[in-house]
């Protein structure tokens, strides 16, 4: 199945969401847009799934996660959240478990992860934000870790948002959960981009053509380094650091990238078809 871009489309038994292949990357599209891609028990299940099977696949170099319709995900969905008021205890650790889940999933993902940041992205939208490597926003895109004003915390993402933006800055929003724009967002590292809303695709495919410059695996390693390695004591870093680049060194890969640089020629691995 062909999407209307020329992409190969996989979306198998998907509901909520739409997979797509085209050049070096796997897009991915909330598809919600009724309800602003909320978050339900079986978005969060597919988000999960698709990541874990994209996190296998070799031939994938890059993820890029949107949300079809008018927002990027406006958190959870009002009938999930009303079937959650009759939940045991147990009942919503479980469901936080597989939230947790899901989102642990996206950060995991071996691939850099770029979202196509729009409309609004609260709550667990802003968790996802918080999850990707890349995250491009248009110019009047609506964040917030809003949970605080329905009585509860931005606890599941709490994790992935505070590596991402550091204690300070969550401390801040989280116990005002006031929204915020994307000047503010950018500020704080939560994004890193911010184009007009028209521009987004055209942003998304730069960040692809500088990610098709670099060896799949090299850009695999750098993503797990930049992930763990400040994390790390010295001693540990020392050993995981350099274990890492001769390993990359003598691979196929590291081989063809030096000698393409040497030999003034593109590596083998180059692709502008994104």
């Amino acid at each position: 199945m062909t999407d209307p871009d020329g992409g190969v489309s996989r979306s198998g038994d998907y509901q909520h969401l739409r997979l797509v292949r085209r050049g070096i990357a796997a897009y991915i599209m909330l598809a919600r847009p009724e309800v602003h891609n909320a978050f339900n028990e079986r978005l969060i299940a597919e988000l999960r799934d698709v990541f874990t099977l994209l996190d296998a696949d070799d031939s994938v170099r890059a993820v890029v996660l949107r949300g079809d319709g008018p927002s990027f995900c406006a958190g959870a969905d009002l009938h999930w959240m009303r079937a959650s008021l009759d939940f045991s205890h147990d009942d919503n650790v479980n469901d936080a478990l597989r939230m947790a889940d899901m989102f642990r999933a996206i950060d995991n993902c071996r691939h850099p992860v770029i979202g196509r940041i729009h409309g609004a992205a609260l709550g667990g939208g802003s968790g996802l934000v918080a999850v990707c490597d890349i995250a491009i926003a248009a110019d009047n895109v609506r964040l917030g870790f809003t949970e605080a004003r329905l009585g509860i915390a931005p606890a599941v993402i709490s994790p992935f948002v505070v590596r991402k933006i550091g204690q300070s800055h969550a401390r801040a929003l989280f116990v005002t959960a006031e929204r915020f724009g994307a000047e503010r967002a950018l500020a704080i590292g939560l994004v890193h981009h911010v184009v007009a809303e028209p521009a987004l695709d055209a942003a998304v495919e730069k960040a692809l053509l500088h990610i098709g410059q670099s060896g799949p695996a090299g850009v695999r390693a750098a993503k797990l380094m930049a992930k763990t390695v400040g994390a790390l004591p010295d001693t540990d870093a020392r050993e995981m650091t350099a274990a890492t680049i001769a390993s990359l060194r003598v691979g196929p890969e590291g081989q063809e990238g030096i000698r393409a640089f040497l030999e003034k020629r593109p590596a083998s691995w180059v692709r502008d078809d994104v």
